[in-house]
C-alpha cells in the first residue's frame, strides 16, 4: 500500500517546474526539475564545463612554452652569415700576413742587390789590381838586390844608379796609382802573427826577438777598400821552448 501511495504522488509532480529566477530558490528548483525529470540522463548534475577563459589561458601558456622552445626566426642564417664572417675574416688575416712577408722579400731584395750593385762598383778592379801586385813585387826585388854601394857611387856607376833612380820612380807611380783606386799596402815587420792579413811562410828562434812576431817580410801585404786584397807573406819568430 505505500509503494501505491507513492507512486501516485511521483505521478503527480509535475514533468517540468517553471522556471525561477533569484537565489537559492532558482538553484532549488532547477535541481527538481532534473530530480523528477522523465528524461533519463537528466536525474545527475551536469558537470560544469571548463571556463573559456582558463582554456584561453592554457592555451596562450603552451603556445609561449612551444615558441620558448622552438629556435628563433632567422637564427640560422644568422648562424651562417657569422660563419662566413670568421671564414673571410681568417682569409684576410692569411692575405694580410703573405702580404707584409711579400714586403719584407722585396726590401730585403732590395737591400742585397744595393749591397751587391756597391760592392761590384768598389771591387771592380781586385782582379786587375791584384794582377797588378806582382808587377809591384818584381820592382821590389829588381831593387833589393841592387848592391847598395853600387848606387852610391854615382861616380863609377852612373847608368846602375839612373836605372836605379827609374826603376823607384816607377815604382813609386804605380803604387801612388794604385792607392787612388783604394788599394793600400801594409808592412807587418816587428808586429804580432795575424793570421787573417798575413801568411807565415817559415818559422825560426830569432834572438832578442818576441815569440809569434814577424821578423822578416818576403812580400808585402795588400787591402782593397778594407778587404784584404793579398795577405803579407812573413817570417814568425819561433818560440824557442816549441809552444
Amino acid at each position: 500500500m505505500f509503494r501505491t501511495v507513492l507512486s501516485k504522488a511521483y505521478y503527480r509532480v509535475p514533468t517540468s517546474l517553471p522556471a525561477v529566477s533569484g537565489g537559492a530558490l532558482g538553484k532549488r528548483a532547477a535541481y527538481a526539475r532534473r530530480l523528477y525529470s522523465d528524461k533519463p540522463g537528466e536525474t545527475q548534475p551536469k558537470k560544469e564545463e571548463p571556463k573559456k577563459e582558463a582554456s584561453s589561458t592554457e592555451a596562450s601558456n603552451e603556445k609561449a612554452s612551444d615558441d620558448a622552445k622552438a629556435p628563433p626566426a632567422g637564427s640560422e642564417e644568422i648562424s651562417k652569415l657569422k660563419t662566413t664572417l670568421a671564414e673571410k675574416d681568417a682569409k684576410i688575416k692569411e692575405l694580410k700576413d703573405a702580404y707584409l712577408r711579400s714586403l719584407a722579400d722585396a726590401e730585403n731584395i732590395r737591400t742585397r742587390s744595393k749591397t751587391e750593385v756597391e760592392n761590384t762598383k768598389i771591387f771592380a778592379i781586385q782582379k786587375f789590381a791584384k794582377d797588378l801586385l806582382d808587377t809591384v813585387d818584381i820592382l821590389e826585388l829588381a831593387l833589393k838586390h841592387v848592391p847598395k854601394e853600387h848606387v852610391e857611387d854615382k861616380a863609377n856607376n852612373k847608368s846602375l844608379a839612373d836605372l836605379f833612380d827609374g826603376v823607384v820612380l816607377t815604382k813609386s807611380n804605380l803604387l801612388r796609382a794604385l792607392e787612388s783606386h783604394g788599394v793600400k799596402s801594409f808592412d807587418p815587420l816587428d808586429k804580432p802573427y795575424d793570421p787573417n792579413t798575413t801568411h807565415a811562410l817559415y818559422q825560426a828562434p830569432v834572438p832578442g826577438k818576441t815569440p809569434g812576431t814577424v821578423f822578416a817580410v818576403e812580400k808585402r801585404g795588400y787591402i782593397l777598400n778594407g778587404r784584404v786584397l793579398r795577405p803579407a807573406q812573413v817570417g814568425v819568430v819561433l818560440d824557442p821552448s816549441g809552444n
